[in-house]
């Protein structure tokens, strides 16, 4: 490790304590907020009056949701007792690049565009758009190739819908065809 990757890492852990732990306290509320919110929609849930057995519907969620306090509650704790997450290494990125605005705006234009599409086009031509899009925004230039595998994607995870799950996705234009 040379003297400047140490310098930057000891710049990381400086600031990290400077926060004190507050920010990792937001992890534990957000833990324990969302496991509330499952405990009171698993108390709301309405139970068949032809459910047998002494189990029903609201263990799962009762049990995930205990479990999402529970952690919530030993994060807390662990935090409290100077417990801190390690600081990003920035193994293979540059942690002191900007952001890519170009890509991120291009990835919510082909999202946007496949929910408009979905319905008119159908999921196999909207999904290999969105798909061919977001490797065109993540930088990908290898046109031909992404659109067959775009292509490939969108067809076979409308079957995969139709036959494995029986849900059917939007064939739009392609209606008779698929």
């Amino acid at each position: 490790m040379t003297a400047k990757e140490r310098e930057d890492e000891g710049d990381t852990a400086a600031a990290g304590e400077e926060t004190g732990g507050r920010v990792e306290l937001l992890v534990s509320a957000l833990l324990a907020g969302l496991g509330a919110v499952v405990i009171l929609d698993a108390a709301t849930m309405g139970t068949a009056a032809t459910a047998a057995g002494p189990i029903g519907p609201q263990a799962v969620p009762y049990g995930v949701g205990g479990g999402l306090v529970v952690c919530a509650l030993v994060h807390a704790i662990d935090v409290l007792h100077g417990g801190r997450g390690e600081a990003e290494g920035g193994e293979d990125i540059d942690l002191t690049a900007k952001l890519d605005w170009r890509a991120v705006m291009l990835v919510i234009a082909f999202f946007l565009a496949n929910a408009v599409l979905i319905e008119p086009l159908g999921w196999a031509i909207s999904g290999a758009l969105l798909f061919w899009g977001i490797a065109y925004a993540l930088g990908s230039r290898t046109w031909l190739r992404d659109a067959v595998v775009s292509v490939v994607m969108s067809v076979g995870s409308f079957y995969a819908f139709a036959y494995g799950l029986g849900i059917t996705l939007p064939p739009g234009v392609l209606e008779g065809v698929l």
